[in-house]
């Protein structure tokens, strides 16, 4: 298992690293308009769909893409995007 990650990241580092950024970002942005909740909830959607982006072109590169992967992606990106809004938008 930790043979097949290093493989993955070593292989598609520029993805990975890709994400890696993004999620700095919104973690800066969250930061940046704390306080203003409509600000806070587009910051919000905006990762959620750059994480659904990103996961089909990922699997779009790799010859994986299927939809039972798109249908994963948009799955945990809403759970993702209603769990932060409960947490963080109260």
């Amino acid at each position: 298992m930790i043979n097949h990650i290093k493989k993955e990241l070593k292989k598609h580092t520029f993805d990975y690293l890709l994400l890696l950024t993004a999620g700095i970002f919104f973690i800066l942005a969250l930061n940046l308009f704390h306080g203003e909740r409509l600000l806070e909830f587009i910051v919000l959607l905006a990762f959620v769909s750059f994480y659904i982006i990103w996961g089909v072109y990922h699997h779009f590169l790799t010859n994986r893409l299927y939809f039972k992967i798109v249908l994963e992606y948009v799955i945990i990106g809403f759970v993702f995007l209603f769990l932060l809004k409960i947490i963080i938008l109260p």
